[in-house]
């Protein structure tokens, strides 16, 4: 089963995440399928990047978020697509 979870990388006590989809039963920071995004909690305020359309792919095909992905997921939404008339 594929998740869509963190993969810590950075320095000591300065750490950044970049957002995965990988197989739930491998370790952490083992070779992902592919990198969805970015999260950095260090900076003021925290940086988060998404690939929302290559998220919404891999949701559709059955992987599933981990909590906080989840979280920050709903907390940066994908940019509404703007209305042609």
């Amino acid at each position: 089963m594929l998740m869509i979870r963190l993969a810590r990388f950075g320095a000591k006590k300065k750490p950044s995440y970049r957002v995965v989809v990988i197989e739930k039963d491998r370790a952490r920071n083992s070779r992902s399928v592919e990198v969805v995004g970015y999260y950095n909690p260090v900076t003021q305020p925290a940086t988060v990047h998404f690939d929302h359309e290559r998220i919404e792919h891999w949701l559709k095909n059955g992987a599933k978020p981990s909590d906080t992905v989840a979280r920050l997921l709903k907390a940066n939404p994908a940019p509404a697509a703007e209305l042609v008339a």
